[in-house]
């Protein structure tokens, strides 16, 4: 590739590091690849650099836009709030309306809450919990992302080495700066065994609030849940009285309009919502029982916040939930044929060149890998087969070609990839197979 195809977005990067701490706003943007890329608009499935470079976008916010960017709809509707009023520290029709078709919709949801971000409502749900069953202790599980603040943010990515026993992980601080995951009242199981899950709330179930999980494991691997595992969950925390909390902040309107726990059938009793609820502007929702939210409603918990239902990213989840609903399901029918496409024609074009590759997940988003060794990822430990430096040579060859991905191996998929765009792809898919996967795989079998 011309090696000034990047050339602005190179000096702007340089630019950026003498103000902005790493050049970044977001610590995991640094890890971009070929390196954290500039740009100035985007249109549909695609987005173009500072450079001029058109891609077909597959990071799309990092899961917000399920409708690709500046979808029209909810383009105008933003706007016509933004020349309303941008900030009311009050009450607002749509807020209603948008509180009435989510209860609709989410099997789980009696009453909501709105905030701003994914990482809030995590926390307001952990406190509502603790408050409810007058226990502490939260149990998470190994390779499980609920935002970045200080008493939640363990054991995402720990070292193995560090972790030690798989079936009973030590909780790892993901930053300095955190208190210890004892000092936090966290407690770290490994995902998708539900033996371990059983014999751990059994041992423990008069110390435990609450049990928090991505219905998918979105945030490692795009992991779906084993046969009967969530059953299983859902069934110990109603014995145990333990409030089970579904993080659907990925999959919530992504992989159904009922999220994760429509496609399941699985009600937790809370469900955290952001990402593709309102298509690209900042808004999180916490849902769930209305005995629950009761301690919420008679102010007996803290729940508050300046932009909690701010009018725009209201008026746009409006617009977003109009969209998703109209046509019985019509959005949902393009994602399934569009990413179904995609990741079967990159199992065939690997499998051509001879190149080991996981493609597994949803159509609605996926995830990409080349493995070190046979074996299938089914929890964050065997999700360490990964490897993730060919795979970030992979996806910087596809952004030469014209193909923005995330380099952890997430592909995010929305509404506006047409035909032409899978097309495209899986051309340079077949051109970044040969160029980094074929040349390490042939070095790997001599």
């Amino acid at each position: 590739m011309s090696s000034d195809r990047y050339q602005k977005s190179k000096q702007l990067f340089e630019r950026a590091q003498q103000s902005l701490a790493g050049g970044v706003s977001s610590n995991v943007r640094k890890f971009d690849k070929p390196f954290p890329l500039y740009f100035e608009h985007g249109k549909g499935a695609h987005l173009y650099d500072a450079d001029g470079n058109r891609y077909v976008d597959y990071v799309l916010g990092r899961g917000p836009l399920i409708l690709g960017h500046t979808h029209p709809e909810v383009i105008e509707a933003t706007c016509q709030q933004l020349w309303k009023g941008q900030v009311y520290a009050a009450q607002h029709t749509l807020e209603v309306e948008l509180a009435e078709r989510i209860v609709s919709v989410i099997p789980s949801a009696e009453r909501v809450r709105f905030g701003i971000s994914g990482s809030e409502a995590v926390h307001g749900a952990l406190r509502l919990a603790r408050a409810y069953t007058g226990r502490n202790v939260v149990v998470k599980f190994e390779g499980h992302y609920h935002g970045w603040l200080d008493n939640i943010l363990y054991s995402l990515s720990p070292d193995p080495g560090q972790a030690g026993d798989a079936d009973a992980p030590k909780g790892l601080q993901e930053s300095p700066g955190q208190f210890p995951a004892e000092e936090s009242h966290v407690a770290v199981l490994p995902w998708n065994n539900l033996k371990v899950l059983e014999e751990y709330l059994s041992a423990h179930a008069n110390e435990i609030a609450a049990v928090i999980t991505e219905p998918i494991m979105g945030n490692t691997g795009v992991i779906l849940p084993k046969p009967s595992y969530l059953e299983g969950m859902r069934q110990l925390c109603t014995k145990y009285g333990i409030v089970l909390i579904f993080d659907e902040v990925i999959t919530g309107f992504r992989v159904s309009l009922s999220g994760a726990q429509g496609l399941f059938g699985i009600q937790p009793d809370l469900s955290i919502f952001g990402k593709a609820i309102a298509n690209g502007l900042p808004m999180s929702c916490l849902a769930g029982r209305a005995d629950l939210f009761a301690l919420i409603a008679d102010s007996k918990v803290g729940h508050g916040g300046t932009y909690n239902s701010l009018p725009p990213a209201i008026a746009a989840a409006v617009a977003t939930m109009r969209v998703l609903e109209r046509g019985g399901g019509a959005v949902y029918r393009q994602l399934e044929a569009s990413g179904s496409a995609v990741m079967k024609g990159i199992q065939d074009r690997a499998a051509a060149l001879q190149v080991p590759v996981i493609v597994q997940g949803d159509p609605a988003f996926f995830y990409v890998a080349f493995p070190n060794h046979p074996g299938e990822i089914t929890d964050y430990r065997s999700s360490l087969n990964a490897n993730n430096e060919l795979y970030a040579r992979f996806v910087t060859a596809m952004a030469d070609r014209g193909v923005r991905l995330i380099p952890r191996g997430n592909w995010f998929n929305s509404a506006a990839h047409d035909s032409q765009d899978v097309a495209d792809t899986l051309v340079a898919v077949e051109g970044a197979l040969a160029e980094v996967a074929v040349p390490h795989y042939q070095v790997v079998s001599r």
